[in-house]
């Protein structure tokens, strides 16, 4: 199998574009920031290989023990023994296999020689993964100070990219496709520092990041832990909001909790859905900067066919810097931006105003 070994600075679309163009001969280790959604790059590759057996590892809870068991089979007068691999690397299955590697750098040292033989000849003991299987994994940096390390030996033979976290501008483009709570994503949009990296000197005292020399460090921003916190806003009204904040600080820290406590104050005074799509031109717009933010995260994630043209008689009522983020985030969600393109008034507005892009 062909090996290499290089350093660059990659983005999570390019770490899955990487594995799955040629995850088949090289196997490529992702290393980044804790948190950033390297694991997440699972459910990416598995759409692209939807005929591919999944076989998800997390390494920090492997043993030897793990990988296979032992068995005899009987040869003339002799006994010999073999090993039959563990079924949770799909070997038995007779399908392709796509295998994810998650924290190897935390994997002790005797499982790293193993995992190294099933990264590089896809195979363990006497048994093979299928032709054109995929393995890949993902690891901490060594400066995160979280405990993970890659022998050398092992870094000689894979291709080991550093994996940069998402600024706020990605991060956003990923949620609006995926049903992250709209004031989070306002959040993010209004703080965008909150997704900076402690690799970046200038972001040394940044509260809401993760930063392995800040004494006493708890819950941090980071992409997993806005996912999370979207869960808990969406159930803000069954919680309370003294749990939902507690719960908030558990997840992405104090200071950032604090932050989006405001957003939700604003959240309960806008106008609702139903009231937009009824009454388009006589609902009252809001005045405040983060009410219009939320609003237009709030369309993306609900409007449809029946309610485009209404969204878009509302819309325009708002400042056409507010218009002209609904289009461009929209046109990212690949749900969204087919219905809107087939939608006339969304195509004339964009031909009205496309100086904005």
């Amino acid at each position: 199998m062909a090996t290499i070994n290089f350093g660059s600075t990659i983005s999570l679309t390019e770490f899955a574009n990487a594995v799955g163009t040629v995850g088949k001969d090289v196997t490529i280790i992702g290393q980044g920031e804790p948190g950033i959604g390297k694991s997440s790059m699972l459910k990416v590759l598995q759409a692209q290989y939807p005929d591919y057996e999944i076989a998800y590892i997390d390494c920090t809870l492997l043993d030897l023990g793990d990988f296979a068991l032992p068995y005899t089979e009987v040869h003339g007068d002799m006994k010999v023994t073999k090993f039959a691999p563990n079924a949770r690397f799909k070997m038995h299955t007779g399908r392709k296999v796509l295998v994810m590697l998650d924290e190897i750098g935390k994997a002790m040292k005797s499982v790293k020689n193993v995992l190294l033989t099933l990264m590089l000849e896809h195979r363990i003991g006497d048994h093979y993964l299928p032709e054109d299987s995929i393995v890949f994994g993902t690891t901490n940096l060594l400066s995160d100070g979280v405990g993970d390390m890659l022998e050398a030996h092992a870094r000689n033979r894979v291709a080991l990219v550093t994996v940069r976290k998402p600024d706020a501008d990605e991060w956003i483009d990923w949620a609006v496709g995926n049903n992250i709570a709209p004031e989070v994503i306002a959040w993010v949009k209004q703080f965008p520092h909150a997704l900076a990296s402690y690799t970046d000197a200038s972001q040394r005292e940044n509260p809401y990041i993760f930063n392995p020399t800040r004494a006493g460090m708890g819950a941090v921003v980071t992409p997993r832990s806005l996912e999370k916190a979207s869960n808990i806003a969406k159930r803000r009204a069954e919680l309370g909001d003294s749990l939902t904040i507690s719960l908030l600080s558990g997840t992405i820290g104090e200071s950032a909790s604090r932050d989006m406590q405001s957003f939700f104050t604003v959240v309960d005074k806008l106008p609702t859905w139903d009231a937009i799509i009824k009454d388009p031109e006589g609902t009252k717009v809001p005045d405040d900067t983060i009410a219009k933010c939320i609003l237009v995260f709030s369309a993306i994630t609900r409007v449809e066919k029946e309610s485009l043209n209404a969204w878009l008689t509302y819309v325009r009522r708002i400042d056409l810097e507010w218009q002209a983020l609904f289009v461009t985030s929209v046109m990212k969600s690949s749900v969204k931006q087919a219905l809107c393109v087939a939608n006339k008034e969304f195509r004339d507005w964009c031909v009205a105003n496309s100086w904005l892009f």
